[in-house]
């Protein structure tokens, strides 16, 4: 937010946008990316916004353990876990 703040302070003061970025030591792709994300926003809604994202991702792995639980056990129910096929000659 600080970096989007000073390059916004850079182009009041006449610096082309390849300037300013240059200035503080982003790429404009890394700018705009940022621009596009987090402009219009305050620094309390990006907190928020990043806390919101953590907690996104800590479900999305929930949710991938959960379906990777249900297939192991759904294989398990229909009997092809972790057993090997006869062999022959062997009377089991």
């Amino acid at each position: 937010m600080a970096k989007l703040r000073q390059v916004e302070v850079l182009l009041a003061q006449g610096k082309t946008a390849a300037e300013a970025v240059r200035t503080i030591g982003v790429t404009e792709q890394s700018y705009y990316r940022r621009r596009s994300g987090y402009g219009g926003l305050k620094l309390d809604q990006v907190k928020g916004l990043k806390l919101l994202e953590q907690k996104n991702g800590r479900l999305r792995n929930a949710v991938a353990d959960l379906m990777l639980e249900k297939l192991v056990l759904k294989e398990a129910a229909s009997g092809n876990v972790w057993s090997a096929p006869p062999q022959q000659g062997t009377s089991w």
